[in-house]
């Protein structure tokens, strides 16, 4: 089974299969939008708030992502399956980096 991943932030759209992590798909299919990192869960770069959608989340470092943030849809995309579709909005280390070039004015945390 294959979910729909909405990276809010740059308009991104591509499917992940129900097995693989919404990083793991994103490189995958040689899309941009998430940045990438140790991919172990270790480095914080793709953090990712879920906006929409069903997942379930694997053990991630607490160091970048504690329990309250993971309740509010903080995640790693590293660790992180999709069980829905997803739409979802960067928001770690590379954001800026992610976010250049839109035409998105959020303000940042």
């Amino acid at each position: 089974m294959k979910f729909a991943v909405t990276i809010e932030d740059t308009g991104e759209r591509y499917d992940c299969a129900d097995g693989e992590s919404l990083l793991a798909g994103m490189v995958r299919l040689g899309r941009r939008g998430i940045p990438a990192g140790c991919c172990g869960g270790g480095c914080g770069v793709c953090k990712i708030e879920v906006t929409a959608g069903e997942f379930e989340a694997r053990v991630m470092s607490r160091q970048h992502v504690s329990v309250v943030e993971q309740a509010q849809g903080r995640v790693l995309a590293c660790r992180v399956y999709p069980r829905s579709d997803i739409s979802l909005r960067v928001i770690g280390k590379m954001q800026k980096c992610v976010c250049r070039g839109t035409s998105d004015t959020r303000r940042e945390h």
